[in-house]
């Protein structure tokens, strides 16, 4: 089996931190690529980075999908999901939408934790898109815009306040570029923590193994022959 993750930013440093990731998850069960959009935006934190970030996206489904078995688009604000799987019958996973609804399984409310405060009406319009407003407790963010993804103490802060103060019982990193932390910060929360590409590689390698992808009959039927 081989999964493709898109790192739809043109952030090699990140990609590489996303594979290693993926890698130690395989486990050498299956195999796993990770690609970036060379001529996206350096990191995707507004509406028009996800704009612009989708057309080399579109490029990669189009060239890669004979190749892959799933798909995963390691973005946290699932930038062009609805159209990559407009074109593909494939699973085609969004790291964003996968940890929020694996979280829904795992305790009664869930909290974000985010880069900064940019991000958080993104977020919760996420959350409702998917139809989770009722189990999303909050968004934490620093008050400044974090740089360094793996700031473990921002965080564990952030994910403390949430589980005191906001009755979080699980976490979900919202930045691909935190990928590595998530059993770390575990251990000192005591709540589950969730890695949005680990969520994803789940989803992907299962469904690609039970034989299922993307229903084509109305939504995402792409109206071509």
């Amino acid at each position: 089996m081989r999964i493709l993750i898109i790192n739809p930013n043109s952030s090699l440093e990140m990609a590489e931190a996303i594979q290693k990731t993926a890698l130690d998850f395989a486990d050498g069960e299956f195999e796993v690529v990770t690609e970036c959009v060379p001529d996206a935006p350096a990191f995707i934190d507004t509406y028009r980075d996800k704009v612009e970030c989708t057309p080399g996206m579109m490029r990669l489904v189009r060239e890669k999908e004979a190749e892959f078995d799933g798909f995963i688009i390691a973005c946290h604000c699932d930038p062009g999901l609805d159209a990559m799987k407009e074109m593909t019958s494939k699973p085609m996973i969004g790291i964003g939408e996968a940890s929020m609804k694996i979280a829904t399984m795992l305790g009664h409310s869930f909290s974000v934790v985010s880069s900064g405060k940019h991000s958080v009406p993104n977020k919760e319009a996420l959350a409702h898109k998917y139809h989770l407003d009722g189990m999303l407790a909050s968004i934490r963010a620093p008050e400044e815009e974090m740089t360094d993804f793996s700031n473990e103490e921002v965080l564990l802060e952030m994910g403390r306040r949430a589980v005191e103060e906001d009755d979080a019982e699980v976490i979900v990193l919202g930045c691909a570029g935190m990928s590595g932390l998530d059993k770390r910060i575990q251990k000192k929360l005591g709540v589950p923590v969730l890695d949005g590409v680990m969520c994803a590689l789940v989803l992907a390698v299962g469904l690609a193994k039970y034989g299922i992808g993307i229903s084509k009959i109305r939504r995402y039927n792409p109206l071509t022959d």
